[in-house]
């Protein structure tokens, strides 16, 4: 049996956050499908309210330190990502954005991802294939086709477990979970993830030069 680390970003601005109850919820059902296909999963989850001023000041600075620097580190070592965001104006949030930003532009190189979204109501669930899965595809990340986006309205008749929502045609939000978070556990759990590469694993070293002077 091999452990599976699944990592949750969540861009939620309020606390409770819908964007936070969806990650989790996906999450949760991630977890389940990777301990049915027999991997012990662990995980993590990065709230970005939690981390806003030092995303800026990595913006200014080009360097994460502290909290953040361990949360970037143990995002680029997943086997796995979640990323929800709200949808502000038709597309992600500020934050979410400006997170992203200040992650190396190849850190989430074949990383298996799902996406999920929060919105107002059902007319702005295109934005996660015309805004937010066109910037993690840029970033030749493994984007799962199933992604799942949350309307207000979706939470009001969804607090069963999916069985008891198997019937549910008005909101199948549990039944959207549950196919994404498979999906996403499919692929994480075929994946072996060591990390970003060194940049510098193939430098000579200083006794290496000396030698050859």
């Amino acid at each position: 049996m091999s452990e599976r680390t699944i990592v949750v970003v969540s861009a939620g601005l309020s606390q409770p956050s819908s964007s936070r109850l969806l990650a989790d919820r996906l999450a949760g059902a991630t977890a389940r499908e990777l301990e049915a296909l027999g991997h012990t999963v662990d995980v993590e989850t990065i709230e970005l309210r939690d981390h806003a001023h030092a995303i800026v000041d990595t913006m200014l600075t080009g360097f994460s330190t502290g909290e953040l620097a361990r949360a970037i580190d143990i995002l680029t070592k997943a086997d796995g990502l979640i990323l929800v965001t709200p949808l502000f104006t038709t597309t992600y949030s500020g934050l979410f954005k400006s997170f992203i930003d200040i992650l190396d532009k190849d850190s989430l190189t074949g990383m298996p991802v799902l996406l999920g979204a929060t919105g107002g109501t059902s007319r702005h669930s295109l934005a996660l294939d015309y805004s937010v899965r066109p910037l993690l595809t840029y970033l030749r990340a493994d984007v799962i086709p199933t992604s799942v986006f949350a309307a207000t309205d979706d939470w009001a008749t969804s607090g069963g477990t999916p069985a008891e929502n198997k019937h549910d045609d008005v909101n199948p939000l549990p039944q959207r979970i549950e196919r994404a978070g498979k999906a996403l556990a499919a692929r994480a759990s075929a994946r072996e993830n060591e990390g970003p590469a060194d940049p510098f694993a193939n430098a000579p070293s200083f006794l290496d030069l000396l030698g050859n002077s």
